[in-house]
C-alpha cells in the first residue's frame, strides 16, 4: 500500500471518527395555561444542560413564549447527562423538567408539551365563638391541591382549646378548595368549599 493510499485512509477514518455523535437536537412543544384554557403567552422558557457526574445548570438558549405557548430550541448533540427545561411566568406554578440524553433523538423532532396553573390561596379562618380548654375541632382537605412544596397537608388537622387564626393553603387558580371539619363530641360538622379567584386569596370560615 502506497503512502498515499495509507494517508487518504487515515484521513477519512478521521473524519469519521471526528463526526461521530454530531448532530444537532430540535426541542420544541406548546405550554398551556390550564387555569384559562390558552396559551401560557409572555412566559420564559430556559434550556439548560447538565454535564455528565454534575448538577452544574449551562445554559443554552431562552425565550419568550408566543401567544399560543409554543417553543423550539435547536441545539448540538453533547455527552451530556441530561438537559433541564424551566419556564417561568409571575403569579403561576413554575415549570422545571428534567430531559434525560438518552429520550432524545437526532431522526426526528423531540416534542415536549407542559402544563401549569395560576395561583390562588385559601384563607382558612378558625374562630371558637365559646371556648373552653376541652374543645377540639378536627378537619381534613376534601378537594384541592395537593403533593406540593408549599401544600396544605391532606392528613386531618386536629385544633384544641380556644382559637382563633387563619391558615393560608395554595390551590390552583379557579378550582375548588374544599374541607369537612367537625366539633369531637358534638354534632357540629359541615363540608364548606369555596373556588379560590386566579392570582388572589378567598377565604372559608368556621366558626363553633
Amino acid at each position: 500500500m502506497t503512502f498515499f493510499k495509507c494517508f487518504v485512509i487515515a484521513f477519512v477514518l478521521l473524519l469519521i471518527s471526528c463526526e461521530k455523535g454530531a448532530g444537532t437536537f430540535v426541542l420544541k412543544g406548546e405550554i398551556t395555561d390550564m387555569t384559562f384554557g390558552q396559551g401560557h403567552s409572555d412566559a420564559t422558557i430556559r434550556l439548560y444542560k447538565v454535564p455528565v457526574g454534575t448538577q452544574e445548570l449551562i445554559p443554552i438558549d431562552s425565550a419568550i413564549l408566543n401567544t399560543n405557548g409554543n417553543y423550539q430550541f435547536s441545539f448540538l448533540r453533547e455527552q451530556m447527562e441530561k438537559y433541564v427545561i424551566r419556564v417561568e411566568k409571575e403569579g403561576y406554578f413554575e415549570i422545571i423538567e428534567d430531559i434525560y440524553m438518552s429520550s432524545l433523538t437526532l431522526e426526528n423532532d423531540n416534542i415536549r408539551n407542559y402544563q401549569t396553573h395560576a395561583k390562588s390561596w385559601i384563607g382558612i379562618q378558625l374562630q371558637n365563638d365559646n371556648p373552653e380548654n376541652t374543645d377540639h375541632l378536627r378537619y381534613i382537605k376534601q378537594e384541592g391541591l395537593e403533593n406540593c412544596e408549599t401544600c396544605c397537608p391532606n392528613t386531618e388537622q386536629n385544633f384544641y382549646g380556644p382559637l382563633d387564626t387563619t391558615i393560608y393553603c395554595i390551590n390552583n387558580g379557579n378550582e375548588v378548595y374544599s374541607l369537612f371539619y367537625w366539633v369531637i363530641g358534638t354534632a357540629t360538622n359541615d363540608l364548606v368549599s369555596m373556588t379560590t379567584t386566579a392570582f388572589d386569596t378567598s377565604y372559608v370560615a368556621i366558626s363553633y
